[in-house]
């Protein structure tokens, strides 16, 4: 059945068969040839069970959030205000790419909308002041993925939600890996600039009042994240009571940047159902599916087949890692996590980890999906903005970030309390 699963799954998505659709076929596959009993007359049911959820309502409005910052132009002053500060370091442009990335992240939750903004905005000025095209194209892709590790995360609320994990202890623990991997970025970006210094561009001196003056642009995203995540650890809102909340700040936020209007409104939106649709729908397929793979007893197989081997806890974790990173050439972020959750959560929690942890571990690599050809989603959004440049240059870009990534991951295998301790402390 395993690879019924495996090869089934590349082959329909190879098709260019929508996610959701695969799985819906996937699953109906288990109950014609693997089930002892027809699933489908429990279809109404579990889908019904999947959709019928409170902390789903926060996908919607995180991303509602994020479309009105966005349009709202908050982020393009976020930028401007990160290059004024680091514009003094060796490749000062590519180091706001990241560290606006990273606050961008702290409010949109998508690493999509993230890599999205970011290109928008940077791209020109990085052509313009002759920074090395394929290393700013991959500072954007690289920054734009801390959106599924920076809370609120999209991908962190669906894990907990499919795994019964609490979601602001996930919060708090993707917060000190995802400012950890931004330094790690901007290491990356700063020793390559030091070796090549043609790769950076131009040292630039910014005068230290339109330094602290362009502050203010800041105050935006830092009130909205200290609002969201504020409210969850006081005890004053769940999580999805925290994304109303950062909505109707969002929308002040707007009016007082004078863009809030109906036009403005309407793209934000639209943009929002078109995304959430796309989300929801791959929920409630995974949902099926996984209802299908239980059934026929697929994961308590699994379980028997690496115990029948013995395998020792660490080598079941980098067998598992293996597995992500190799299914992540393939496979896009959401439908790699709601394929895998199900079969090597209940593996990685009987062999002793903790589930917190290995959710960060997870969206980790998630991330690394984000940017590895030929389906990384990151790569495709930063070429989207460079309008008939080469494709090669953004992968070629990434590859000192896919180091960075790596390095984080080894981390977190080596110190699990770097995702652990806040949690706790709090």
């Amino acid at each position: 059945m395993l690879a019924y699963l495996s090869i089934g799954i590349l082959t329909l998505l190879l098709a260019g068969i929508p996610v959701a659709v695969s799985l819906f076929l996937l699953a109906f596959g288990i109950d014609q040839f693997y089930s002892f009993f027809p699933l489908t007359k429990a279809l109404g049911q579990n889908l019904w069970s999947a959709a019928d959820s409170f902390l789903l309502i926060a996908i919607p409005l995180f991303v509602l959030m994020g479309e009105i910052i966005v349009r709202a132009g908050i982020a393009n002053k976020a930028y401007r205000a990160m290059d004024n500060w680091l514009s003094w370091l060796p490749g000062g442009l590519l180091h706001a790419n990241v560290t606006t990335s990273a606050l961008f992240s702290a409010t949109s939750g998508s690493s999509v909308a993230t890599a999205a903004t970011i290109s928008t905005v940077a791209l020109p000025q990085g052509k313009a002041l002759g920074y090395d095209a394929k290393l700013f194209c991959g500072s954007i892709a690289a920054g734009g993925t801390l959106g599924i590790l920076i809370p609120p995360s999209i991908n962190l609320i669906v894990y907990g939600f499919l795994t019964e994990t609490s979601i602001p202890k996930l919060f708090m623990a993707g917060l000190i890996p995802g400012l950890g991997l931004a330094l790690l970025f901007m290491l990356a970006s700063l020793l390559l600039c030091l070796w090549k210094p043609e790769l950076g561009g131009p040292k630039r001196s910014v005068a230290w009042a339109t330094r602290l003056h362009s502050l203010l642009f800041l105050l935006p995203l830092l009130t909205l994240f200290a609002v969201i995540v504020g409210s969850i650890y006081l005890g004053w809102a769940t999580p999805t009571e925290a994304a109303a909340i950062g909505v109707l700040a969002a929308l002040g936020l707007a009016a007082m940047n004078r863009t809030l209007n109906g036009n403005m409104l309407k793209a934000a939106l639209d943009g929002t159902i078109k995304t959430t649709s796309m989300i929801l729908f791959i929920i409630m397929a995974a949902s099926f599916l996984n209802f299908a793979l239980a059934s026929s007893g697929m994961v308590q197989k699994l379980t028997g087949l690496l115990n029948a081997y013995d395998l020792a806890p660490f080598a079941l974790l980098m067998a598992v890692i293996a597995l992500f990173i190799v299914l992540g050439f393939f496979i896009e972020t959401l439908s790699l996590m709601v394929i895998t959750i199900p079969i090597v959560t209940p593996l990685i929690v009987a062999a002793g980890f903790d589930k917190v942890w290995f959710g960060i571990i997870m969206i980790l690599f998630v991330e690394l999906a984000l940017i590895t050809p030929p389906v990384g989603l990151n790569l495709y959004i930063v070429q989207a903005a460079r309008r008939g440049e080469r494709f090669s240059d953004v992968i070629v870009g990434t590859l000192p970030y896919l180091v960075a990534m790596l390095v984080m991951a080894a981390l977190l295998v080596g110190f699990p309390q770097l995702a652990t301790w806040l949690p706790s402390a709090l």
